[in-house]
């Protein structure tokens, strides 16, 4: 990594994908362990963080630029609206879960704020959509690959 670059800046999208993959089944594992409340902070996070990745996969593909990713901050309403742009089909359920989790500021409030964890989105929604975007995002990857090989974008 150079001087003044950003790390993942170099990544490929094979590396990003299987970064994504391991933070979905950590928390997947996470969510295993039966918690509730603040117990579940971690798998939360954990899932938030995988679901900007696998956004952030999308994004690079289409060819958009780290620098423009970045420029998003945690801000997932805005990777959807872009992502859609560039053609990726969410139901309907899922767009709105995404948009929902910015506007509650979900990423700052699982990692900062134990007292607004009744704010938070349910588990099981925040799961399901993990799991949307890894099925949806992977599957679109490999097809448009076909051998499975990446570039860097």
């Amino acid at each position: 990594m150079g001087e003044g670059a950003y790390p993942g800046e170099g990544a490929d999208t094979a590396q990003i994908i299987r970064l994504a993959s391991e933070y979905r089944e950590a928390a997947h594992s996470l969510l295993a362990r039966k918690l509730n409340g603040l117990s579940l902070a971690p798998c939360r996070l954990v899932a938030v963080h995988a679901i900007e990745l696998y956004l952030n996969v999308f994004l690079r593909e289409a060819g958009v630029h780290a620098a423009e990713i970045r420029g998003f901050q945690h801000d997932l309403s805005k990777r959807v609206e872009r992502a859609k742009k560039s053609g990726l089909v969410l139901r309907k359920r899922t767009q709105q879960h995404l948009e929902q989790m910015t506007s509650a500021r979900e990423y700052v409030v699982t990692r900062y704020g134990p007292e607004m964890t009744n704010t938070l989105s349910q588990v099981n929604r925040l799961m399901a959509t993990l799991d949307e975007l890894d099925k949806r995002i992977s599957s679109l990857v490999r097809s448009k690959r076909g051998d499975g090989s990446t570039s860097k974008n």
